[in-house]
């Protein structure tokens, strides 16, 4: 059985992880018979969303303990997870992905990322291990592992967000919803996920495509 490891950054599109991403994650990984192991930094969100209005909220929020929300209590820190004991690693979009594990949706090219999951992302590649980031996910792989040549990956269609992947040193490239981007030679599969959904059955498509790729270069 393959270990896969799932990083979350909080519970809900506009201040965490996307829950539809997610669950169609989880629910692809338990049909095609792997084991998941769900991490999240043990971490105060920078910002809390009324995902009702939109607008943003004073209280203070854990990503470890949104993200529990999602895993059903069943996670760990991210800065205990180990690449040694894990097949692969998928990070689900979301703009946690880039107001919680990273800081690049304030400072853009010159944003962070977390130093945890930048430490598990690269021992993962070091490994050749597969690696797949959906939505605006991608985005932070440019920061996370160095690769010889640009890295091939996508966040759809959209031209600020390819234009930014781009000056990060990476190739974007253009995606449909239902379909994925394969660097093969660093193991990393990208999908443009809500970036380019209108419906789950769309969103399904390119993640179900994207798990049963990850999982086939477990082989």
């Amino acid at each position: 059985m393959k270990r896969v490891g799932l990083v979350l950054s909080g519970c809900g599109v506009y201040d965490g992880s996307e829950i539809h991403e997610t669950v169609l994650t989880l629910l692809a990984l338990e049909r095609a018979g792997a084991e998941v192991i769900c991490f999240a930094p043990d971490k105060m969100q920078p910002i809390v969303i009324n995902h009702l209005s939109g607008e943003e909220m004073t209280e203070k929020r854990n990503m470890l303990v949104e993200s529990a929300r999602l895993a059903r209590g069943k996670i760990h820190p991210l800065s205990e997870a180990d690449a040694d004991k894990l097949d692969a690693l998928i990070v689900p979009g979301g703009f946690g992905a880039v107001r919680n594990l990273s800081d690049i949706a304030l400072r853009g090219i010159e944003g962070e990322v977390d130093a945890d999951l930048r430490q598990l992302t690269r021992q993962i590649h070091k490994q050749n291990k597969a690696i797949g980031f959906i939505c605006i996910a991608p985005a932070l792989l440019p920061k996370l592992i160095d690769t010889p040549e640009p890295l091939r990956l996508t966040i759809g269609t959209d031209s600020d967000t390819a234009e930014m992947i781009d000056d990060m040193g990476a190739t974007h490239v253009i995606c449909p919803v239902d379909d994925i981007v394969l660097d093969a030679a660093n193991k990393v599969v990208t999908t443009p996920g809500y970036m380019l959904a209108t419906s789950l059955a769309d969103l399904a498509k390119g993640i179900d495509k994207l798990v049963s790729r990850v999982l086939a270069l477990c082989e």
